[in-house]
């Protein structure tokens, strides 16, 4: 039962939203998907594409990047305002149908303890040049690397699709408690020093009820675990429904979520008929590690092997 005197819901703006920010769970990204056409319909039509930048919105601009970094530091995340055009977003649902079809059915290949979290695809970058063209897009890689920060040249550490129905959810993780490698945010010298940071893409529009991501804002920085953790919140088939000071994300399509990844975060249980549709592409400092294989690197780009950490063989 959700507990609503203890949920802030997010409303829907035209500019970055102070409201939204998420993630998903490290643990289960490495399950398969089976088809999830049933959702397809909420993304035709209604669209609207990313228009060219005007020169009297320079200025605004400006002021728009001082504010994200301010929300950013203060909540841990920020939502960018159609991140991706209505072509773009209708070109990856077309190819994850394509996935969809050589995958094998979901109950085969669920990790035990995950079966509530929903279905994915891993390693999403390997799977075509539309994956491809998502590690450098520029309407956020120059967050990644103002947030990565300074001499520390961001990598991409791991790439994912992420599908929800309905029963499923996301169950509370991470926070700054942690403090692990990847769960660390620093801002020294006037520069952002984070672990990961992750963008995660609304495939199609994200409502009350849908499994949307839900955050604790400010847990980046909180030095006290939150009294939920190790409680049914953060158990197996866990959700942030009934967790203090947890807010939801509701997004349109196109939209995407920049967040690091110490905020406290999961989701709500989806209750309503349908899918949930998201990319989530992580990004960290170069130590991390990650071998993609010689058939993509020979694909990419001299800048997008740059992200990928490894230099063209």
């Amino acid at each position: 039962m959700e507990h609503e005197s203890l949920r802030v819901r997010t409303v829907k703006r035209t500019s970055v939203s102070a409201d939204a920010g998420a993630a998903e769970d490290h643990s289960a990204q490495t399950t398969q998907p089976a088809a999830g056409r049933d959702d397809r319909t909420r993304i035709a039509g209604g669209g609207r594409g990313v228009g060219r930048k005007r020169t009297s919105e320079v200025q605004a601009e400006t002021m728009s990047n001082e504010m994200e970094d301010y929300l950013f530091d203060l909540n841990g995340y920020v939502i960018l305002k159609q991140a991706l055009s209505e072509g773009e977003v209708d070109e990856l649902n077309r190819d994850l149908d394509r996935l969809f079809a050589e995958q094998p059915a979901p109950d085969q290949t669920k990790r035990k303890g995950y079966e509530a979290f929903g279905w994915s695809i891993g390693n999403l970058v390997e799977c075509g040049p539309t994956f491809e063209a998502l590690i450098d897009h520029p309407s956020w890689v120059d967050h990644i690397r103002r947030y990565i920060g300074g001499e520390d040249r961001p990598i991409l550490e791991g790439s994912s699709a992420i599908f929800r129905g309905e029963g499923e959810a996301s169950r509370l993780h991470s926070g700054a408690h942690k403090r692990r490698m990847y769960t660390q945010f620093r801002y020294h010298n006037g520069q952002f020093r984070c672990g990961e940071v992750n963008i995660m893409i609304a495939l199609n529009d994200w409502h009350s009820g849908d499994g949307v991501t839900m955050v604790v804002p400010g847990s980046h920085k909180s030095n006290i675990i939150h009294p939920r953790f190790g409680t049914e919140a953060n158990g197996p088939g866990g959700s942030l429904d009934v967790v203090e000071g947890a807010v939801e994300v509701l997004m349109d399509f196109g939209d995407a979520l920049l967040f690091v990844d110490c905020l406290a975060h999961g989701s709500g249980k989806r209750v309503n008929p349908g899918v949930r549709r998201s990319i989530l592409y992580r990004y960290g400092p170069r130590w991390q590690t990650y071998t993609p294989p010689s058939e993509l690197m020979n694909r990419l780009t001299p800048e997008r092997q740059a992200l990928m950490n490894v230099s063209k063989r």
